[in-house]
């Protein structure tokens, strides 16, 4: 038999940057993830405990019902959703309308600034993943006819 390597995407450095500094300027928070809207794994600094892929699943999930709840409450759009556990916090906001940003905190994390922190990360990853979008859009194909 032989291996074949699997080529996987390479990681955005700059949503990369963007969790790391986010879990270096906010105590106790333990992990971040950028999830598309239908579970896709974008980018994340998780901890080895967490398995990405599944967490990024189970966020698309809470997305999509946390949305549907606040359409079906007022009528309007998703922003964001505050899990409170015993172990710690879960917040997801809204990246645009293709993704999200998911935060992990510990229990004694200030929600306040958890919230005032994350939310310009929030907007700067729906940027970022905006254009890309559009990067991939303008690349005109090759005519193979």
């Amino acid at each position: 038999m032989t291996k074949v390597a699997i080529s996987r995407p390479e990681p955005n450095t700059v949503l990369l940057a963007q969790l790391k500094s986010l879990r270096d300027s906010i105590p106790r928070l333990t992990g971040a993830l950028v999830a598309s809207t239908d579970g896709l794994l974008i980018a994340h600094d998780l901890p080895p405990h967490i398995e990405p892929t599944g967490m990024a699943a189970l966020t698309a999930s809470q997305l999509s019902l946390s949305h549907r709840l606040a359409t079906t409450a007022h009528g309007g759009g998703f922003h964001e959703v505050v899990v409170h556990g015993s172990g710690g916090y879960v917040v997801i906001y809204a990246a645009g309308w293709t993704a999200s940003l998911t935060v992990l905190a510990g229990p004694e994390v200030n929600v306040g600034r958890l919230h005032l922190e994350s939310r310009p990360v929030a907007r700067a990853i729906a940027e970022e993943l905006t254009a890309l979008a559009n990067n991939v859009k303008r690349t005109p194909k090759k005519n193979t006819d």
